[in-house]
């Protein structure tokens, strides 16, 4: 079994900054390519930032220059550092990771649970 949780979500003014968090817990044999997508109320949810095995990162062109995202393998985390927030990116937030159990053969993607970010003032 294995199970993703966000963290981090919160309220913040316009040109504040947050960081989120999500773990992965479980029977993790390794872990390839995690992200970040988010879904605003009345639109369709978004990739936002995605980061492969050996660190190369994307991301959609409204956040560029003001997200950064990142991973530390040691603890099985994925990070999305959110600086310069606007309005328009409150939304709900759910990382994704694509991984292969202990107990199987082939890769599969996980979800998390979600976390919420209000940007308003």
């Amino acid at each position: 079994q294995v199970q993703l949780v966000e963290s981090g979500g919160d309220w913040v003014q316009p040109g504040g900054s947050l960081r989120l968090s999500c773990v992965a817990t479980g029977d993790i044999w390794g872990i390839f390519g995690m992200a970040w997508h988010r879904q605003a109320p009345g639109k369709p949810r978004e990739l936002v930032a995605d980061i492969t095995g050996d660190g190369r990162t994307k991301y959609v062109e409204s956040v560029k220059g003001r997200f950064t995202i990142s991973r530390d393998d040691t603890k099985n985390t994925l990070y999305l550092q959110m600086d310069n927030l606007k309005p328009e990116d409150t939304a709900v937030y759910y990382c994704t990771m694509t991984l292969v159990q202990i107990t199987t053969t082939t890769s599969s993607d996980f979800w998390g649970q979600g976390t919420q970010v209000t940007v308003s003032s």
